[in-house]
């Protein structure tokens, strides 16, 4: 029988918690991303108001710890684009981000993070050697086609050497129209970056990184659900990748059964994007919940034998 497990337990691959120092960073700048006081500007969205507790490390170690949490893995932001900017802008921003994410305490856990514009393989292979780095993230913006994948090669290349997975992330959105709800960057642009991500790594990805494990947040933005149009259009599915993973955030109960019924249960991992999002049980029995809270996570982190 399955091991039961609290609603919220296990690991959680998908989490954001900004330490004061890279806060700070942001807060001394003048260009995109930058914060004033507790209000986050990027390019293409809104003023978006921060709540201070969300970003207490104690409160969010409390919170994890009260529930039954095995690991919380953070990630820097990637719709704030700082893996988009100049070279030693945006290294400057990612140095501070690995600096102070380093320092938090058990259970978090931290994605490494890198430059698409300034690629270097050096800087990432040290960072990757940190034991509390779990991986590598980046924005689904760099992965765009095939021909941008092919550029990351070098990036991907040494991620894969370390046996350490990697994370697809919604990266930043664009500008839109004053008048859009608050929710478009979430619902449109940001799922579109990772169902066009997922067709890029489907088409080449594999190939050229045959033992790299892959996860996309967000259910991969549902791409794989459009495996019927892609038949359709002269593509095909072809069997599951046992190395891709697909992420849970803002997801529930009807998204999750229909990935599950494209892609099987191996591939559904837990995330719950706090603090933006939670997680919760989806509620396919225990032996779903064990495997999406802990067993998938592990596949997914080491590698090793489910």
């Amino acid at each position: 029988m399955s091991e039961a497990l609290p609603p919220h337990g296990g690991i959680d691959c998908h989490q954001h918690l900004w330490p004061s120092r890279f806060l700070d960073a942001l807060r001394r700048r003048d260009t995109y991303p930058y914060l004033r006081e507790w209000t986050l500007h990027l390019a293409g969205e809104d003023p978006y108001p921060i709540d201070p507790d969300d970003h207490d490390v104690s409160a969010r170690r409390a919170i994890e710890l009260a529930e039954g949490r095995e690991l919380a893995l953070v990630s820097l932001s990637s719709p704030l684009g700082i893996e988009h900017l100049p070279a030693g802008e945006g290294a400057e921003l990612i140095d501070v981000w690995h600096e102070s994410a380093l320092e938090l305490p058990d259970p978090f856990r931290v994605w490494a993070a890198a430059s698409v514009t300034d690629i270097r393989p050096g800087p990432l292979a040290k960072i990757l050697a940190e034991q509390r780095v779990v991986g590598l993230q980046l924005p689904a913006t760099a992965f765009t086609d095939p021909a941008a994948i092919a550029r990351l090669r070098p990036l991907l290349a040494e991620l894969e050497a370390t046996g350490k997975p990697l994370l697809v992330h919604p990266g930043p959105a664009p500008a839109c129209p004053p008048d859009l709800p608050s929710w478009w960057p979430a619902l449109v642009p940001y799922v579109a970056q990772l169902h066009q991500a997922w067709l890029a790594w489907h088409v080449c990805g594999r190939e050229q990184h045959p033992a790299l494990r892959i996860a996309f947040v967000a259910l991969a933005g549902l791409a794989p659900l459009h495996h019927e149009r892609l038949a359709a259009r002269g593509g095909a599915l072809g069997a599951v990748d046992p190395y891709v993973y697909y992420e849970t955030s803002s997801y529930g109960i009807r998204a999750i059964d229909a990935m599950v019924r494209v892609v099987g249960v191996d591939g559904i991992v837990n995330g719950s994007d706090r603090p933006y999002a939670r997680s919760g049980d989806p509620g396919l029995g225990d032996a779903f919940r064990h495997a999406m809270f802990r067993t998938n996570p592990r596949h997914l982190l080491t590698g090793e034998p489910r």
